[in-house]
C-alpha cells in the first residue's frame, strides 16, 4: 500500500474516532459524563498523548536515519565511480576498454538497485554480469611499471568498496517503520480524537478544527512513510547523479 493511500486511511480512521466520541457522548448516561469522569479521561488521554508523541518522534528518527543512510550510500557509490574512472584514466590508454565497460554497466546497475528497493524482493542476491565483467577487466590489466601497479591496486580496492556498498543496499530492504508501531500509534490517535468530542458539543467550527488536526497528524505519518521508502514516491532519491557521473569517452 502506497504512503498516500495509507495516510488517507489513517485520516479516515482518526475522523472515525472523532465520530465515535460524538456518538458515545450522546449515547452514554449523563452520570458517566460527570466531572470526575472527565478528569479521569483527560488524565488518561494526556498519558496516551505523551506516549504517542514519544513513539512518533522515534518513528521520525528511524525513518530519517534510514533515508540518510541509503542516500549517503548512493552518494558514496557515485563518488567511488568517479574516482575509479579517474584512476583508470591515469593508468593510460590500455584501460580505455575498462572505462567503456563502466559506462555500459552503470545504467544496468542503477536500474537494478532501484527495482530491488521498490519491490523489496526476498530472493537471494545474484551478481550482475556487467559488474563482474568490470571487476575482471580491472584485475586483468597488465601493469608495466610501479605507477600502473599502484593505480591498479587502488582501482581494485575501490571496486571492492563499490561491491560492499552494493551489498549493503541490497540487504537494507523492508520498511523502516515496524508495522506494530504504526498500528499502535494510529490506535492511540483514534483514542485521543475520540476523547476530544466525547464531552463537549461538536459544532461546525470544532469539527473543522479537529479535522485539520487529524489531517496534520496523518500528514506527519505520510512524511514518515515517504521517508521510509527512499527509492520511490515524492522523496525518492534521484538516480540522475549516478547515471550521469561519467562523461562519454571521446572517439
Amino acid at each position: 500500500m502506497s504512503p498516500l493511500v495509507l495516510s488517507c486511511l489513517i485520516f479516515v480512521l482518526i475522523l472515525g474516532g472523532m465520530v465515535l466520541g460524538m456518538f458515545l457522548g450522546k449515547a452514554l448516561p449523563q452520570h458517566h459524563l460527570n466531572k470526575d469522569s472527565r478528569d479521569v479521561v483527560r488524565l488518561g488521554v494526556g498519558l496516551v498523548a505523551t506516549i504517542a508523541a514519544l513513539v512518533l518522534g522515534l518513528l521520525i528518527a528511524a525513518a530519517k536515519g534510514s533515508f540518510d543512510t541509503q542516500s549517503g550510500q548512493i552518494t558514496q557509490i557515485t563518488a567511488d565511480v568517479i574516482q575509479l574512472d579517474n584512476l583508470l584514466a591515469q593508468y593510460g590508454p590500455e584501460a580505455a576498454p575498462v572505462r567503456n565497460v563502466m559506462r555500459t554497466a552503470i545504467p544496468v546497475v542503477v536500474d537494478r538497485i532501484w527495482r530491488e528497493k521498490v519491490t523489496s524482493t526476498t530472493a537471494p542476491f545474484v551478481a550482475n554480469a556487467k559488474g563482474e565483467a568490470l571487476y575482471l577487466a580491472i584485475i586483468s590489466l597488465s601493469p608495466q611499471n610501479d605507477i600502473q601497479r599502484s593505480l591498479q591496486a587502488r582501482a581494485i580496492q575501490i571496486s571492492n568498496d563499490l561491491t560492499r556498498l552494493r551489498l549493503s543496499l541490497f540487504v537494507e530492504t523492508g520498511n523502516a517503520i515496524p508495522t506494530p508501531f504504526l498500528v499502535v500509534l494510529v490506535f492511540w490517535l483514534v483514542i485521543i480524537f475520540a476523547s476530544f468530542s466525547l464531552f463537549g458539543s461538536v459544532n461546525a467550527t470544532v469539527f473543522t478544527i479537529l479535522s485539520v488536526f487529524a489531517l496534520s497528524a496523518s500528514g506527519a505519518l505520510f512524511l514518515i512513510l515517504e521517508l521510509s521508502e527512499p527509492f520511490s514516491g515524492l522523496m525518492m532519491i534521484s538516480s540522475a547523479q549516478l547515471r550521469n557521473a561519467l562523461a562519454p569517452l571521446g572517439p
